[in-house]
């Protein structure tokens, strides 16, 4: 995805979740969040939009801490993060191409970097607050869910304090069912390994494979969908270890 199409997607999520907040209410319990409400989904949001605002208005090239979360609730809580969100989206449109900030995962410059990281931030926190509702989360785009993905696994995981490790090598595959692309998750005693095809159909055998539509996946890699929500074959303990140790700090 381009720097501007993840920008769209952040504007598209952070008014989903809004409508999603005020449908469900302040004091709304969110299923996929246990032991938040929508006020406390709502606090964390804006505060998370907020700090990375003023990276990118601000040019910190060192790694600041968030803001203290606001004490607002109801209407006015939900304003506040109204306010947030589109200061965000805004300052991202304005941001110049060489823009200089601190960032904290592999990108091709730092826009590209905040457009791509608040984009999934919101559209999986949406996720959350529409979870609140009867009808639960909704659809994510194809294109969003894939490049999402390959954030999660090829970025996030990559990392060395991911916790998705396993005593012998295994082998995991997520193969998206509508967008061609394939990632294969070699999993060891090290930091997972993960390499991305698209087009062509991955070879070689696997522990275990999940697949579907990449925007089902995507919720699901992230704990925002039951794993039934996708097709599972193989070995599903490779599927609980994910669900154990894959959350984002």
């Amino acid at each position: 995805m381009k720097i501007a199409e993840h920008i769209e997607a952040l504007d598209g999520a952070g008014l989903g979740l809004a409508e999603a907040a005020a449908g469900a209410g302040p004091d709304a319990e969110v299923p996929t969040c246990p032991g938040w409400r929508i006020r406390d989904l709502l606090r964390h949001v804006t505060t998370v939009h907020r700090w990375a605002t003023a990276f990118v208005t601000e040019g910190h090239t060192a790694y600041r801490p968030e803001g203290g979360e606001p004490a607002l609730d109801g209407d006015a809580l939900l304003a506040h993060y109204r306010e947030g969100h589109a200061a965000l989206v805004a300052a991202l449109r304005a941001a110049p191409e060489e823009l200089e900030c601190w960032t904290f995962l592999p990108a091709p410059s730092p826009l590209a970097f905040w457009a791509r990281r608040q984009a999934h931030e919101t559209t999986v926190h949406r996720a959350d607050a529409e979870s609140a509702l009867p009808a639960g989360p909704g659809p994510v785009a194809p294109a969003v869910g894939a490049d999402g993905i390959d954030e999660l696994l090829g970025a996030f995981h990559a990392l060395s304090r991911s916790r998705v490790r396993t005593p012998e090598p295994r082998t995991l595959r997520v193969r998206a069912t509508d967008t061609g692309d394939v990632w294969t998750v070699r999993l060891s005693a090290d930091a997972p390994r993960t390499e991305r095809t698209t087009g062509s159909p991955a070879a070689g055998p696997v522990d275990t494979e999940l697949s579907g539509p990449a925007g089902s996946l995507y919720l699901t890699l992230w704990n925002r969908l039951p794993e039934d929500a996708v097709a599972v074959t193989g070995d599903a303990s490779l599927v609980r270890l994910w669900r154990e140790r894959s959350a984002i700090g």
